[in-house]
């Protein structure tokens, strides 16, 4: 969820057709909170490497779901969970004709429902991002790759929110069963991304 990430698309003209279709439908919704160019861009580079299943949670109206299925290799099925009704009936649409790609409607727990996944997006809007519910181990495949995603970046060891240590983060880049990074997307924006370590 990135706050004016629909507006973040205004300009941006070589696009996707699965990305301008569900800004479309965002902007046409009303919807604020797609993800930002950057953010896709990178999800779309990621979303090359995984072979077999992608998950996200979160989808809004589909423009991180259609970032992801513009980069995935043939075959690679991709699955996002939407808990509000509407938009997960517009996400749906959009991808009417995409036969690897589904839109379900619930709590971003479903996602248990269909894993391990190669690579994981899970929506910053406060779902399973710092709670500890959300399972790596459980989640990605050996291997696997696991984004969280809108964080304010940081420059202090330990990380900082609004002046205490910053749980959620740390929560990620520490995790025992990944090696996670935090890549700065912009002056404003940074993503978690870890890799779930090798079976011991």
């Amino acid at each position: 969820m990135s706050l004016h990430g629909t507006d973040a698309y205004r300009g941006h003209d070589a696009l996707p057709m699965l990305v301008q279709r569900a800004v479309e439908a965002a902007r046409a919704q009303g919807f604020a909170f797609s993800c930002r160019p950057e953010q896709g861009r990178l999800l779309q580079v990621l979303a090359a490497g995984a072979p077999h299943s992608i998950a996200e949670t979160g989808t809004g109206c589909g423009v991180g779901l259609a970032w992801l299925a513009s980069g995935a290799p043939p075959g690679t099925r991709l699955i996002s969970i939407e808990r509000d009704p509407e938009r997960a009936r517009i996400a749906s649409d959009i991808f009417r004709d995409c036969d690897h790609v589904e839109v379900l409607h619930g709590d971003w727990q479903r996602i248990e429902e269909r894993g391990p996944y190669d690579l994981l997006v899970l929506d910053g809007g406060g779902q399973a991002k710092g709670d500890g519910t959300a399972d790596p181990a459980r989640l990605l495949a050996a291997g696997g790759t696991i984004v969280i995603d809108d964080f304010t970046p940081t420059t202090t060891w330990p990380p900082r929110f609004n002046g205490a240590p910053d749980h959620a983060r740390l929560h990620w880049l520490e995790h025992p069963e990944l090696r996670a990074a935090e890549l700065r997307l912009a002056t404003d924006l940074s993503v978690i991304v870890g890799t779930r370590l090798p079976d011991s």
